[in-house]
């Protein structure tokens, strides 16, 4: 009977890397974070976000297809650069020292040349839409490349991670208009509510070892005012996208299908425990419910 995958550190072992994947291939898949899909999906939402409300009715399945081997690529490019640059502080972290550069599975030069080839890959991908959505997509790398940086300097790296993991909302408006507008521009903004909310829960599993490393975080800033400053934030992301709806004149079933998906951003904030580490790995996860909801919501506005 096959057993369940269990975790070293944050890492699933036992999963299908370990029983697919040749042993040398292994790390990079690990490095990408292939096997905790969650993180895609909370890039690539924004992108068909911005694709459903750019459309004339349903969103084009092959630009939606386009747009997920991207964000594949791309978060996998992300957290690359992240984990370069966190590597001798993931080594100091129970969670994180299992990763393929603290643990030695790849070398810092290695984990850069594979950085290269995923770059080399989003660019390949990226030249296929439009030449404005073109531009707008590489402008998105002066936020990815500084984002590592930003929990050395300030108690709010949510808040930039908010403006990286949600250009896609720009980017997928801007394949299918060729412009950019109030619509994507209110749904940029909530995405950046959105991330401040499910990224402060993230980072409350790590705030005892942040505090030791001396890296910041909302969790840390925040404190036990997290479920109130969730309200808000959360309460801001669903005005935004209300208001971008409207900036787009869809329908009356949008905000019916919104407000359902609302009320699961407000079961995680009566649910969580910022005590509790695997309860807001779980509230984090169940994001992806949320951004199918504003999918589902987006769709039916257009077609309803």
């Amino acid at each position: 009977m096959r057993t369940s995958p269990s975790l070293l550190g944050d890492i699933p072992v036992g999963n299908w890397i370990d029983r697919f994947v040749p042993p040398a291939a292994r790390p990079y898949l690990r490095l990408m974070r292939l096997d905790r899909p969650i993180g895609t999906w909370l890039l690539l939402f924004p992108c068909w976000w911005g694709l459903a409300l750019a459309a004339d009715g349903a969103p084009s399945v092959p630009l939606m297809a386009l747009f997920a081997a991207g964000s594949i690529v791309m978060r996998g490019a992300g957290c690359t650069v992240n984990d370069i640059a966190d590597h001798k502080f993931d080594a100091q972290v129970e969670r994180t020292r299992g990763r393929p550069i603290p643990s030695g599975a790849v070398s810092v030069r290695q984990a850069a040349v594979f950085l290269f080839f995923l770059l080399l890959t989003g660019l390949a991908i990226l030249l296929t839409l439009p030449p404005f959505a073109v531009g707008v997509g590489a402008a998105s790398l002066a936020l990815v490349f500084p984002y590592p940086l930003m929990k050395r300097i300030t108690y709010w790296p949510q808040a930039w991670l908010g403006l990286t993991f949600n250009w896609g909302a720009l980017l997928g408006w801007a394949a299918v208009r060729g412009e950019l507008s109030a619509a994507p521009l209110l749904l940029y903004a909530a995405g950046l509510f959105w991330t401040l909310g499910y990224d402060t829960i993230y980072a409350h599993q790590d705030k005892e070892d942040d505090v030791l490393i001396g890296v910041k975080s909302t969790a840390l800033a925040l404190g036990r005012g997290t479920r109130r400053w969730l309200v808000l934030f959360y309460g801001l992301a669903v005005a935004l996208i209300a208001a971008a709806g409207w900036a787009a004149g869809l329908g009356l079933p949008f905000y019916g299908v919104l407000a359902v998906a609302a009320g699961q951003l407000g079961w995680q904030v009566i649910r969580v425990d910022i005590d509790d580490s695997a309860g807001c790995l779980g509230i984090f996860k169940s994001n992806r419910w949320f951004g199918l909801g504003v999918l589902v919501a987006i769709v039916a506005g257009h077609l309803g």
